[in-house]
């Protein structure tokens, strides 16, 4: 009996073993490992090399002519209720109306998204050690959502009159607004699809975090690609 007692404290011995083993070998202990053996200056300055070169490829990605119109990730398509109603509307003989009003509301959106630059250099240029670190250990999308956090009040409000200029030039735009208005107090538009500017500035806001993100894990993926010593070390230091 005794033999038997002492198999099975060994049998659980090890066991405990292997589980404080797999513990303390787990990604979230290796990488936070990883990180912590970078110096704060270089976590900090690889961090803001990536916020700098990922939100300056979006924007020049977007704000070119066709960088929402031509780009299906990003392409601002009309809202819901006008969608609905493009088959009336051609009907109507206005089917060309609403072609421009997509083709305005995409232009609109990348005239817009070139305001962004300044907003997200000066996030960059206030990040702390503290912010750097902590996103350094979140999840791949932790810089987008940094970014997100810091400038889409202030990038919604530079936004709108910008696309609002564009937009007001199409008269089906002032007829919608009028009428999904309406609708939306029944539930039949949602109320955040009810007005064709902001509709506009938020789908535009909507893309520029999405390239964003995909530049973001881009060079989380392939550090050593981006052609920088630091980023290397930074993002190379989390494989």
């Amino acid at each position: 009996m005794d033999a038997i007692n002492l198999r099975r404290r060994d049998i659980l011995g090890i066991i405990g073993l292997v589980a404080l083993g797999g513990a303390l070998l787990s990604p979230r202990h290796v990488l936070a490992a990883s990180v912590s053996s970078l110096s704060s200056t270089e976590a900090s300055a690889g961090l803001k090399e990536a916020l700098l070169k990922g939100s300056e490829t979006a924007v020049n990605l977007l704000g070119q002519p066709g960088g929402f119109l031509d780009n299906a990730k990003v392409r601002i398509p009309l809202p819901e209720g006008l969608k609905k109603a493009q088959a009336v509307l051609r009907m109507m003989g206005r089917g060309q109306q609403a072609e421009e009003l997509e083709v305005a509301m995409n232009r609109a959106a990348e005239s817009a998204v070139q305001e962004a630059k300044p907003l997200l250099v000066n996030a960059v240029q206030t990040m702390t050690v503290q912010d750097a670190k902590g996103i350094l250990t979140g999840g791949d999308d932790s810089v987008t959502t940094y970014f997100k956090g810091k400038t889409q009040a202030p990038l919604a409000q530079r936004f709108l009159p910008i696309v609002s200029k564009e937009i007001d030039k199409l008269g089906l735009a002032q007829m919608y607004n009028q009428y999904a208005g309406q609708a939306a107090q029944f539930g039949v538009v949602r109320k955040e699809d009810a007005n064709v500017q902001q509709y506009v500035t938020r789908k535009a806001l909507d893309g520029l975090y999405l390239m964003i993100g995909e530049q973001e894990r881009s060079i989380r993926a392939d550090p050593v690609g981006t052609g920088s010593a630091i980023l290397k070390k930074v993002f190379g230091s989390m494989k």
